[in-house]
């Protein structure tokens, strides 16, 4: 991004400098989680998986009984002029939907105007350290309520999982139930077994249906790497050969280190190398 340290930020159709850019406090967002979001990368100016994040923009807005207020392809219109005027060459697309404005009920009114926000953030995503060393990973309870499929703003008990990560000295947290691993605080979790299988958890309404998880693991069957779409448990967890998580944020990064354990040698191994060249290629190939 440029010297310019205000933003262009975009609100219910306008694209205003961020501080002239203001919420209503009866904002359900605000008052009751009431909404969903998205991330969607930036590389090379460029937006990444885009078609992806938003299939699944659409699928959460349904799932609450939401509308849209404009198209998926005028949202990405504006995210491509977003990116244009806050001159971001690599980063994110941070949207918001909420239900809209009005006195605090719990029962919402039929015919309220939605709240549309979509904002740039600046950040470092292809040459960052934790590909060559790896990160920590805590495994913590998930605590988070039954539909995890719907990306909604409720972040509460995300936020606390990584704080507790973070103060015991790990990168990111693995949330557990039941013995099983369901997915990272902010991101998918995989396992390659012993074998090499590349194992990550099924789509349910236990997780979230993560866009970059959907476009590796098409790169990895199209190139032949087994994969197996399946809950692991902690115990398979510790013991496998290697692991990785992806994100929007991180698109695909190895893990080395689970509840202080080493994974494998405790270095990135083969197969992640593998899947993290494939995905930067279709990224950039696929880019809009």
């Amino acid at each position: 991004m440029s010297t310019q340290t205000i933003r262009t930020v975009y609100l219910n159709g306008a694209f205003l400098p961020e501080n002239e850019a203001h919420l209503s406090i009866f904002d359900r967002g605000f008052l009751f989680g009431d909404g969903i979001y998205e991330v969607t990368a930036v590389l090379d100016g460029k937006l990444i998986d885009s078609p992806l994040h938003m299939a699944r923009l659409e699928r959460s807005v349904g799932e609450i009984g939401g509308r849209l207020p404009v198209s998926t392809d005028e949202i990405v219109a504006i995210e491509k002029r977003l990116i244009a005027e806050n001159d971001l060459g690599e980063g994110l697309i941070y949207l918001q939907f909420t239900r809209g404005v009005e006195d605090r009920n719990f029962l919402y009114s039929e015919n309220l105007a939605p709240t549309l926000l979509m904002f740039t953030q600046a950040k470092t995503l292809e040459h960052v350290a934790a590909v060559e060393r790896g990160v920590k990973v805590k495994i913590v309870p998930d605590q988070r309520w039954a539909r995890r499929d719907i990306k909604s703003v409720c972040l509460l008990p995300q936020v606390l999982a990584k704080r507790a990560a973070k103060a015991d000295g790990f990168d990111e947290a693995w949330m557990e139930e039941d013995g099983l691993i369901t997915e990272g605080a902010s991101s998918t979790a995989y396992i390659v077994t012993q074998d090499g299988r590349i194992v990550t958890r099924g789509l349910s309404e236990a997780t979230l249906p993560g866009c970059t998880r959907l476009a590796i693991l098409q790169l990895a069957q199209e190139t032949g790497l087994p994969v197996e779409e399946r809950a692991f448990s902690v115990e398979e967890a510790l013991s496998a050969r290697e692991a990785c998580l992806t994100s929007a944020t991180n698109f695909i990064v190895p893990i080395t280190t689970i509840d202080g354990q080493p994974v494998g040698d405790g270095t990135p191994g083969p197969i992640f190398k593998r899947l993290r060249a494939l995905y930067m290629e279709h990224a950039r190939r696929t880019a809009v």
